[in-house]
């Protein structure tokens, strides 16, 4: 497991003291993990290689990557395969789409948990120096954009709910919540994972719960209530909806699987995380659907007289997807700026706080387009790794400052991901993306500086 910098890098910073002894309290260890990552001197590295020292365990690192698959839009998204799929093709489309989407994510999981290095420094060895401020500028731009449309996501039916839709009520939970999600995010890998240790399991136990309790109190079972529902969608076409749901956020899946102890350690995490997660989230929004008619968890438990319990669901679903979406964000600024990636944080924080109602409102769309942009990032990191695997390991090795045949092959993979009027969106991309990368690595030299 390498643990040395790259060369050209800013060295990872030594010493950074090891998380207190665990207590047996989930509770207390994730605040005493907040408390202690206050006191740690750039415990994210967002300049350099994780050390060995500062790697975790998989159970940490499990938890991790359950609150980043945990993502209210995908809720929407099982609202979409309730309405077109049978049981039987909605089970199929989470299985296909899961593998595809888990081997995409697992892969740079993998290498992120090998190299150490983060998405945006991965990208220094695949796009160049410079080359690399186009990825960091696309996931970062997606995802600020992300978390204003997940702060608005919360405080919209929260105000709705509370105040009767009062603009007053619905500005005033964005700016507190937003507020709260900046902070944990500003503190970095410990205090996302504090977030997700309370998040991940009160959100899997109460989202169970209700949807259990939703499907006793309604008429007929889980596979008529499907069968009542289905339309022409078929299960290749929802394994799409699957893969389209989080492949673009997948793709950052490196700024936190470099934590992880091991190479197999984040290929393994990865994979069982967005497995288990996506299907929660799935299953929440499609049963939300056929015994509901709602959107997502929220309104079953508004349903079912569980005003608070579903405020604590929705919130924190949103908090652990929205700290991971800021500090992606904050890393990729990082990378181009040369900054400290916490004020990168606290400015797009803000930033995003001030838009939310209005990404809501009108960028949604946009955002979805700029998803399909993504996947080509991720396959070019994968195959950089794969064909000049040596370099890794080089201490030596200095990047270039532009690969060209890098860019060419994300603006064509993001322009056929979005123009192609067949296939899933996101695969299409990612093809041609690889075909144009490993050409210009035959006919062009390693990016070298």
């Amino acid at each position: 497991m390498p643990s040395r910098h790259v060369s050209g890098e800013i060295p990872p910073v030594r010493g950074l003291r090891a998380a207190r002894s665990i207590n047996s309290c989930i509770i207390h260890k994730a605040f005493t993990m907040a408390q202690d990552s206050m006191t740690s001197a750039d415990a994210d590295y967002s300049h350099g290689a994780v050390p060995a020292s500062a790697r975790r365990g998989f159970t940490t690192m499990f938890m991790i990557m359950m609150g980043f698959t945990f993502f209210s839009a995908s809720m929407w998204a099982g609202q979409q395969l309730a309405k077109g799929l049978d049981f039987t093709g909605f089970i199929n489309a989470l299985i296909i789409g899961g593998v595809i989407l888990g081997a995409y994510t697992g892969a740079l999981g993998y290498i992120g948990a090998e190299t150490g290095l983060s998405l945006d420094l991965l990208s220094r060895r695949a796009f160049g120096i410079k080359g690399s401020y186009l990825p960091s500028a696309m996931i970062s731009f997606t995802q600020a954009g992300w978390f204003g449309v997940g702060l608005a996501m919360f405080a919209i039916p929260v105000a709705k709910a509370l105040f009767g839709g009062s603009d007053t009520a619905v500005y005033a939970l964005v700016v507190l919540s937003g507020f709260c999600m900046t902070a944990t995010a500003y503190w970095g890998i410990k205090s996302l994972t504090a977030i997700s240790y309370i998040a991940v399991p009160c959100v899997a136990v109460l989202g169970l719960a209700a949807t259990v309790l939703a499907v006793m109190q309604g008429e007929g079972t889980i596979i008529s209530q499907f069968a009542r529902e289905s339309g022409t969608l078929t299960a290749i076409g929802g394994a799409g909806l699957v893969v389209g749901s989080f492949v673009s956020g997948g793709t950052a899946t490196p700024n936190f699987t470099r934590f992880a102890s091991g190479g197999k350690s984040g290929f393994f995490v990865t994979v069982l995380a967005f497995f288990l997660g996506n299907s929660l989230m799935f299953g929440f929004g499609a049963v939300s659907y056929i015994y509901v008619g709602g959107n997502d968890i929220f309104e079953v438990m508004l349903n079912l007289g569980l005003f608070w319990m579903a405020v604590l669901v929705l919130g924190l679903n949103i908090w652990t997807t929205n700290d991971n979406a800021l500090y992606s964000t904050g890393l990729g600024l990082a990378n181009i700026t040369g900054f400290d990636k916490r004020h990168m944080v606290l400015f797009s924080g803000a930033l995003g706080t001030l838009l939310a109602v209005w990404l809501y409102n009108n960028f949604c769309g946009f955002l979805s387009m700029l998803n399909a942009t993504l996947p080509p990032i991720g396959i070019i990191l994968v195959l950089s790794y794969v064909l000049h695997r040596g370099d890794y390991a080089d201490e030596d090795f200095r990047p270039c400052s532009v690969n060209w045949g890098a860019v060419a092959g994300v603006a064509a993979g993001a322009l056929v991901a979005n123009l192609l009027p067949w296939g899933i969106a996101s695969m299409n991309g990612m093809f041609v993306a690889a075909i144009l990368y490993v050409a210009s690595s035959r006919l062009m030299p390693a990016c070298r500086g």
